[in-house]
């Protein structure tokens, strides 16, 4: 693919599209506008990718990491994540080697706790044009083993250039989004999990209509159910969280979850296994937090504030221990992120 090609993506990718940057700033009048996830058509659909995909030698991603970066801790964290819940134990930080200098992002963890998907790319001051052809950002996987996070491999998706992020992990299927050669913009993929390996990437920007301006989502266990964020028309303000469902084989007409969204941006949903807790990120006094709404005889309650400054994109195990990112920032410039772990008690 020639580097005249690469450049339409990279104009999506600048506008944060696979981390809320833009909702990060700690400026409150910061624009959150830009932080959707546009689908849209492709204009050559390549054949589905089943060959092995190839593998990175892990360490490459601690060499990618520029010598000068500095590792953020919390105790030199100006913003620190404040816990505004009892429910839980303070957070902090997933230990090495999952969290280091570079930016470990969007996180999902699979309710069996024992795998944890992240993005990572190596050096946040980096160009999102220099970070496609880098050969190290992009999707992570990490398996718990005898208590302890195993070093993280890189989840390659492509054989051809490409970005890819927000990760979802439903059972034997992957949906992720993607700039990648052969398609304009970002995209909504799927790929399968065949003999321990992530094969078969499909383009899934055509599963939904054009109208529904599909951006980063969660599918319900069931998988009769999607919830998304967008900005299209119809919200309160901002990205609004909606949902759509499957009925007949045909997804139904969008609906706005009233009572979760606000002038503010709510978006990054997270639905609990058992479909009785919706997770999500709000901007609050000026930066992203986590709040948690929950079902109550079918309908969602008012939501409820549980961890704020620079936290969002939450996922759950299925002992409710609480994973999310948390960007460092200094003098309004953001230095590195990290995947926190907040425990049930």
């Amino acid at each position: 693919m020639k580097m005249s090609s690469i450049q339409g993506m990279i104009i999506l990718f600048m506008m944060g599209v696979f981390f809320f940057l833009a909702s990060c700033q700690p400026d409150s009048s910061a624009s959150p506008e830009s932080n959707g996830l546009p689908v849209t058509t492709t204009t050559s659909l390549p054949a589905a990718g089943a060959s092995t995909p190839t593998r990175i030698n892990p360490a490459d991603r601690h060499r990618a990491i520029p010598a000068d970066v500095v590792k953020m801790t919390p105790g030199t964290d100006l913003f620190p994540p404040v816990l505004h819940s009892d429910e839980y134990q303070l957070p902090e930080p997933v230990p090495y080697p999952v969290s280091t200098a570079g930016a470990e992002d969007s996180p999902f963890v699979l309710p069996t706790g024992d795998a944890l998907y992240f993005f990572f790319t190596p050096d946040v001051r980096v160009p999102v044009e220099k970070q496609l052809l880098d050969g190290v950002t992009g999707i992570y996987l990490t398996r718990r083993v005898a208590g302890a996070w195993s070093e993280p491999e890189k989840v390659v998706l492509s054989d051809d250039i490409s970005l890819d992020g927000c990760e979802f992990v439903q059972g034997d299927v992957m949906w992720f989004c993607s700039a990648r050669a052969g398609f304009n913009g970002i995209n909504w993929f799927t790929a399968e999990l065949l003999d321990g390996e992530w094969r078969n990437w499909k383009f899934a920007g055509d599963l939904f209509p054009a109208s529904f301006e599909v951006g980063e989502l969660h599918i319900t266990s069931d998988g009769k159910e999607v919830y998304y964020h967008s900005s299209r028309s119809g919200g309160k303000g901002g990205y609004d969280i909606w949902v759509t469902r499957e009925v007949g084989g045909k997804w139904q007409e969008p609906q706005n979850i009233e009572a979760v969204n606000t002038a503010e941006t709510e978006g990054w949903p997270y639905i609990s296994p058992d479909g009785g807790e919706l997770w999500f990120n709000r901007t609050y006094l000026g930066s992203p937090a986590v709040f948690r709404a929950k079902k109550v005889d079918g309908e969602w309650t008012a939501p409820g504030l549980i961890i704020s400054q620079f936290a969002g994109e939450p996922t759950l195990d299925k002992d409710g221990n609480l994973y999310f990112v948390h960007h460092y920032y200094r003098d309004s410039v953001m230095l590195e992120a990290d995947i926190y772990l907040a425990r049930k008690k």
